[in-house]
């Protein structure tokens, strides 16, 4: 047999019969250099017309091409895999530098916590052994007088000098951040270091404000690396505008730089921040390149920003970026935010939003560490991904939709909104824009066959608290079931509005939605964050000039859909795009935002889903000293916010308006109901939810409802799982339940939790309520009208309407089923009322 080998090492030999090897030549080694980068694996047939195509393989068999294409794909794999094995390698490396950093920092904190607890219990010796005489009164003179007297800090020099040593300052107290033990850090929950994670992440604990770090490794320079994260708008979602002011350079080669920065509000119900600050860029000893920040909130004889209107002025404390190049490329990066959001200026169950170093986290310290290694793997990897493009141009129409979302929740009035009178009702804000750059692009209608230039942009937004229910399920629910609380016809009037031609207030035809699909568009590294496409197809019709019904394309973005990632919020803002979906089509973003909340800072609250717009007052406690309170356990509470923009002519402006509003109320309501529908069903496992009443008789009374139930309606009240009782069963039914006396004037004897959060009331009181008082005058008419049939038939059905809790709120329910309760002797016991779907109004 011919002696063929397929040694790696030998791909450019060719063996013989006699079992001696000779070289191809060079210029075979280059011909076939070339056949194989046409095709790496060809055929048999293939290979033997490459002999006759190529003179110069004539003398080489077959069998021998098909060897060296063997070696050849051998020899290339081995050379992946050891390019991967060394990048693998250094990463590694570089992590294990940073591990031990933050071990031997870990260790010196725990040294200083030592040498803290000794000092601390030599004071408390020393204090025990002088406490020979009563000196309370005299210390608690003292403490006040020195409050009271605690002197405020002299303005610092602005002058070039003064900023000198300010920026000098800056630097030292930052480094000491990011290296040293000047704010005890913490393990940020869920958060485990690897080669494969983001990095190191860290919160602050019992500092002044909040305070997040992080370490990582980026596969960019850091000059690259500097000028990356110096660009805040571009990777920072809540970052509206940073203004360069003033440069200085320094004696040393550094820079510093006067800033004006405005952060976007997360919500409705709370103001935006700014911040006047100063960035320093130098260079350390060590070659390691340093970008740290501060706020000027209180200088002289410099340069100075006045408050803006409807911003609170902020303070961000020492911060910044150290950026180190790591041994075979790439930098290994150290990340450091801290700041003081003024808490105060919010209302008081807002303020775990502006007291969560985790969110902060989130939102700033790691969205700056995922951007870099977005950047670094397009660079390392430019392909062109979904629908033809390539990953810069995908990036920046997630930014122009998140930019669109944030500046409809905040309205300013420098970009041309303006506030609608409102109808009566504070729960839905409107806001119109008709300013020539919002406008742009925009072809409504036509006139005559010319554009209308008489357009605006209306945008209808609300707030609202949602308990017991994930905002990463809620978010996945809605992504998913949009059918549940879009409008076939909204999106088609929105979708018009971007397309030339004519169209008119849309009006409601009986059409729904013929299909959803997704079609995936782009996503980032983790997954926790991604661009979809969605196709609506065989919309109904909406326009009379339609003959048939046609497709509908939104543009979506969708992030913190993970349920175990620690803080972050749940987004998802889309926008109607036209087929041929152009790099600079028009974005009119709308969408919702889900904001978890720490239930510990806010007292249980009654309600499972409230409007807080009318109902939250803001607090002026002043600033405190504040840690973290996102990682506690019972986290129950978030805040959903909602944007909704429209496309009108100027005089079908109160028409859309009302249009907007009542479309906005629906999508309230239909989240209502599927927010009662994910919660899960044992509240009594949460802080603040009374137990169920375990007496004989509330045991009996709860058998006596569900048998009534059965009885007279046909059906089962309760779906019970395994061994629970009756009574826990109905004590956690999702619906209201409440019975009343058959007395004169019917008074509440008892009710489940529901009931009880509906009522805004507990079950002692609950026996002060009478049924008359829950109802308006219309609801009584109707109670009154139709209360015979409890008595003859054993049932009644209300339709939908309006009842008042014990504190005066409104709530609205869907539909109310009442039946007379009977005892074992079958005689009239109570009436029970079941409130279905309730939510405050």
């Amino acid at each position: 047999m011919m002696a063929v080998t397929s040694s790696c090492k030998e791909g450019n030999k060719i063996a013989m019969d006699n079992g001696k090897y000779v070289r191809y030549t060079p210029e075979q080694v280059e011909a076939l250099e070339r056949l194989y980068y046409e095709c790496p694996k060809p055929s048999s047939m293939r290979r033997q017309q490459l002999i006759r195509e190529y003179p110069i393989l004539s003398n080489i068999e077959p069998k021998q091409i098909k060897v060296w294409f063997q070696n050849r794909r051998c020899r290339e794999k081995q050379r992946k895999e050891a390019s991967r094995l060394q990048a693998v390698n250094r990463k590694l490396t570089a992590m294990n530098k940073l591990l031990m950093e933050e071990n031997d920092r870990l260790q010196k904190q725990v040294s200083q916590l030592v040498y803290e607890k000794s000092y601390f219990r030599q004071q408390s010796q020393q204090q025990a052994g002088l406490a020979t005489t009563d000196t309370s009164c005299d210390s608690v003179v003292t403490s006040g007088h020195q409050h009271h007297l605690t002197p405020q800090h002299p303005p610092r020099d602005a002058s070039p000098a003064g900023l000198l040593s300010i920026a000098d300052e800056t630097l030292t107290e930052f480094l000491s951040k990011a290296t040293g033990t000047a704010v005890e850090w913490v393990q940020m929950p869920g958060m485990k270091p690897g080669p494969d994670s983001i990095g190191i992440v860290a919160i602050s604990h019992g500092c002044t404000g909040v305070a997040a770090r992080a370490c990582g490794l980026v596969g960019l320079d850091p000059t690259r690396v500097a000028e990356i994260l110096k660009d805040r708008p571009s990777w920072f979602r809540d970052c509206r505008a940073v203004d360069v002011i003033n440069v200085l350079s320094t004696g040393n080669g550094g820079t510093i730089e006067l800033l004006y920065m405005q952060l976007y509000a997360p919500t409705t119900l709370a103001p935006a921040r700014d911040f006047w600050l100063l960035r320093y860029t130098s260079v350390l000893e060590d070659g390691s390149l340093v970008v740290c920040e501060r706020s000027l909130n209180n200088t002289q004889n410099g340069p100075n920003m006045p408050p803006a209107a409807n911003f609170v002025r902020a303070e961000m404390l020492p911060s910044g970026y150290l950026i180190r190049p790591c041994e075979g490329g790439g930098s290994i990066i150290h990340i450091v935010d801290h700041m003081d959001l003024e808490p105060w200026s919010v209302p008081e169950v807002l303020r775990p939003l502006y007291e969560s170093s985790t969110l902060l986290a989130q939102k700033t310290t790691m969205a700056a560490l995922r951007h870099l290694r977005q950047i670094s793997q397009e660079i390392s990897q430019p392909n062109v991904t979904g629908w033809g493009r390539r990953p810069a141009a995908l990036r920046a129409l997630s930014q122009k939709l998140s930019k669109g979302f944030n500046e409809s929740v905040n309205g300013f009035t420098d970009e041309g909104w303006s506030m609608l009178e409102s109808d009566g009702a504070d729960d839905i804000t409107l806001l119109v824009n008709s300013s020539p750059g919002k406008m742009m692009g925009i072809n409504l209608s036509y006139t005559n066959g010319f554009p209308s230039v008489g357009t605006a942009v209306l945008c209808a937004k609300a707030s609202m608290l949602l308990q017991n229910v994930p905002p990463a399920i809620l978010l996945r629910f809605l992504r998913e079931h949009r059918s549940e609380w879009a409008d076939s016809g909204i999106d088609a009037y929105s979708a018009a509005a971007i397309k030339a031609g004519p169209c008119s207030l849309p009006m409601s035809r009986g059409g729904s939605f013929g299909g959803q699909v997704i079609l995936p568009l782009a996503h980032t590294i983790e997954h926790e964050e991604f661009m979809e496409v969605i196709k609506l197809e065989n919309m109904g019709h909406y326009r009379d000039d339609m003959i048939m019904p046609g497709d509908i394309f939104l543009l979506q973005l969708c992030s913190g859909v993970d349920e175990n990632a620690v803080g972050s919020c749940a987004e998802l803002i889309f926008a109607p795009i036209d087929a041929s979906f152009s790099d600079d089509a028009l974005i009119i973003p709308s969408g919702f935002r889900i904001i978890p909340l720490d239930s510990g800072t806010d007292a249980s609250s009654p309600s499972r889903t409230l409007d807080l717009a009318s109902t939250l007052e803001v607090g002026t406690a002043g600033n405190r000293t504040t840690g973290d309170r996102s990682g506690r356990c019972g986290n129950s509470k978030s805040v959903m916010t909602m944007a909704f923009q429209f496309v009108c002519e100027i005089h079908l402006q109160e028409n859309i308006a009302a249009m907007a509003r009542q479309y906005v109320r629906s999508i309230i309501a239909s989240v209502q109901r599927v927010a009662l529908a994910l919660s899960p069903s044992n509240f009594g496992s949460h802080a603040g939810f009374q137990s169920p009443p375990g007496s004989p008789e509330a045991q009996t009374l709860a058998r006596w409802i569900c048998q009534s139930y059965r009885c007279f309606l046909r059906m089962e009240l309760l779906k019970q799982e395994g061994n629970e009782s009756i009574l826990k069963s109905l004590w956690h039914h999702t619906d209201a339940i409440l019975c009343c006396s058959m007395k004169a004037l019917p008074i509440f004897m008892f009710g489940n939790q529901a009931g009880l959060d509906m009522l805004e009331t507990t079950l002692v009181a609950l026996q002060d309520i009478s049924l008359e008082k829950i109802f308006d005058e219309n609801g009584r008419k109707a109670l009154f009208a139709e209360f015979p049939q409890v008595m003859q038939q054993g049932f009644m059905c209300l339709q939908g309407g309006i009842c008042l809790s014990s504190m005066g709120r409104a709530v609205s329910y869907e539909r109310a089923v009442a039946w007379k309760v009977v005892n074992d002797e079958e005689n009239a016991h109570c009436i029970c009322f079941m409130f279905i779907n309730w939510s405050f109004v």
